[in-house]
């Protein structure tokens, strides 16, 4: 059997939007108004993740660390979960589509964003999580977003420029979901997503991490993390506070049963559950370049 110098790996996010999210909601039917639920359902979490003694990374938008009032700003609440032990992390300044912006508006958003963080919360912000999840585009990892190319035209970021300029702000680590060609293939082909343990790669010298599930934490991410536990890397979740109480896989009752079965894999010995900024602050783990196959996670 394989040796894996470290045990499998959980790395959980909330995207804490607020009203700037639900304002530039792009589904169907324009803004939303789900922007009050953020603060009641955020608390909830809180709750939850000192129960189970979990920490996540929450990726705030920077604008609501200014000061003002709900649904837009809740500076009060962000300390709160920097203080519960969570790392805060930027999610842009006002949860922008980078796409379609250029390298200077990139830069211009995550400096924003990143100061109103720090000024708040009185600590580095080193991690990012980009709105929508995009870009996508990145031709150096065999993905390609044409409607990203259609709708942002000439000027618009990909996701090397946006390491790029994460880079320039000082960060270290970035959340991506790119999607090569040949696995849209076989997607295609299986008629599912199909995704595997996730490992540390370095795009333009930032340590990025794919999602490999849905969002949410319902079986499919369960499953993930079984495997995971079995291969070795890591299991990348993520959700949405405003919609703990929906009827997806976000609402807090599958939360709960997945922290149930990841803490006691933890209790095990089997599973660490970290955060971004422990990832990549740990001399052992070192990224791999994009593209090489190689894990940070395996001996």
């Amino acid at each position: 059997m394989k040796s894996i110098r470290h045990p499998a790996t959980l790395l959980c996010f909330w995207d804490y939007d607020t009203q700037w999210g639900a304002d530039r909601s792009r589904s169907g039917g324009g803004a939303k108004d789900w922007g009050r639920q953020e603060f009641d359902h955020t608390e909830r979490l809180l709750e939850t993740h000192a129960e189970y003694g979990v920490r996540a990374c929450f990726a705030v938008v920077g604008a609501a660390a200014l000061s003002g009032d709900r649904p837009y700003h809740d500076p009060a609440q962000i300390r709160r979960i920097h203080e519960a032990g969570n790392e805060v992390a930027s999610h842009s300044f006002h949860h922008d589509w980078l796409p379609g912006l250029d390298s200077r508006g990139v830069l211009k958003t995550l400096q924003r964003s990143k100061d109103a963080l720090e000024q708040c919360i009185g600590a580095p912000v080193i991690s990012f999580v980009p709105p929508y999840n995009q870009p996508y585009d990145y031709p150096q990892g065999w993905a390609f977003s044409f409607s990203e190319r259609r709708r942002a035209g000439a000027e618009r970021t990909d996701l090397r420029g946006l390491c790029v300029a994460l880079k320039t702000s000082g960060c270290r680590f970035c959340r991506v979901a790119y999607r090569p060609l040949p696995l849209q293939a076989v997607e295609r082909v299986l008629r599912r997503q199909f995704d595997k343990p996730a490992h540390v790669e370095d795009i333009a010298g930032i340590a990025c991490v794919r999602i490999n599930t849905r969002f949410g934490f319902a079986d499919y991410a369960i499953q993930m993390l079984r495997r995971t536990v079995e291969q070795g890397g890591l299991t990348v979740v993520y959700g949405h506070p405003h919609s703990i109480m929906g009827g997806d896989g976000q609402n807090l009752a599958h939360y709960v049963k997945f922290l149930r079965i990841a803490t006691d894999l933890r209790r095990q010995g089997k599973l660490r559950i970290a955060t971004p900024r422990e990832l990549v602050q740990e001399p052992a783990v070192q990224t791999a370049p994009a593209g090489t196959g190689i894990s940070a996670y395996g001996a």
